[in-house]
């Protein structure tokens, strides 16, 4: 073995996401023992050990977590090159990166256009708030993202696609807000740090006046609203995720004021990544959205 050899390289990203020789052959299509000796061959060709072999399956090594990440670089290369020889048709992987927000509210019939166009192209979705999106992003472990704004790296561009209108959400257990201060040492319910509507709601209590009480963390927006209708706490969402639920009589909403109430998500990608798969999904995406009528203050416990 030369160099690299991208078939290797392919087989060894397998086993490292799927954590076991068997799932990996059955996913790449090749029998165990080709995968393990093709494991083992990279292995003697690095001098290095790349997994940890246990009961529960494989994990990777410190130097397989480095060549994880040359590999999907290197892979991807290999796509993009690909790509670029075959006359422009979208085919192969794409990874996009988005907030569950956007997944949930905004892309499914995109990704449905984009499927029916161009079935030779193999989505792969990964959700995360806006901060690791960018860092997975800047590591190459995704093509192009949908984060809230702003973006502020150098290496990135960006484009509006939506507009989101943000509500505060609230348990119908509790009387009806007329001021902001009246949920001053409430528990909140948000995403992790690092969630672009968690940063819009910390500063909009900061602006408000409002003194915070504890923060509940939590991993989904289903999780949030049924938080929040249990009556845990308060909650900011996009309009567009409640559109989505059913959730007559179970919260009261109030839209954010002023420079709070709306937020653009962005599609952002590095500045020397471009694709023909890229290209086809910008050509469906809108140039920004107009958004929605303001919402009106709802005291009838319905969203």
């Amino acid at each position: 073995m030369a160099d690299f050899d991208l078939r290797a390289l392919e087989i060894f990203r397998t086993v490292a996401h799927e954590g076991s020789v068997s799932c990996a052959a059955q996913k790449l299509n090749r029998v165990q023992s080709n995968v393990s000796t093709r494991i083992k061959q990279l292995e003697e060709h690095l001098g290095k050990a790349l997994f940890l072999r246990h009961n529960r399956g494989l994990t990777l090594t410190p130097d397989g977590e480095v060549l994880l990440a040359y590999a999907d670089r290197l892979l991807q290369l290999s796509t993009e090159a690909s790509e670029a020889m075959k006359k422009g048709v979208p085919r192969g992987v794409f990874r996009i990166g988005t907030m569950e927000s956007t997944a949930a509210a905004r892309l499914p019939a995109i990704l449905s256009r984009y499927h029916a166009l161009y079935p030779e192209v193999r989505i792969e979705i990964e959700t995360d708030v806006a901060r690791g999106l960018t860092r997975r992003l800047l590591n190459h472990d995704i093509e192009v993202a949908f984060v809230a704004e702003p973006v502020a790296f150098d290496r990135l561009r960006t484009r509006g696609v939506f507009e989101e209108s943000l509500v505060l959400v609230a348990p119908p257990s509790l009387p009806p807000l007329d001021q902001p201060s009246e949920i001053s040492g409430k528990t909140i319910v948000a995403f992790e740090v690092g969630c672009a509507y968690r940063r819009y709601l910390e500063d909009w209590i900061l602006e408000a006046g409002i003194v915070p009480g504890n923060i509940l963390s939590v991993g989904s927006y289903l999780g949030i609203l049924s938080c929040v209708a249990a009556g845990a706490g308060y909650a900011v969402v996009p309009q567009s995720v409640l559109d989505t639920v059913s959730l007559t009589g179970a919260i009261r909403c109030y839209p954010l004021p002023g420079r709070f109430s709306r937020i653009t998500t962005l599609v952002a990608w590095r500045d020397d990544y471009r694709s023909v798969n890229f290209d086809a999904l910008l050509d469906l995406l809108p140039e920004h959205d107009p958004g929605r009528l303001p919402l009106v203050k709802n005291d009838t416990a319905e969203p």
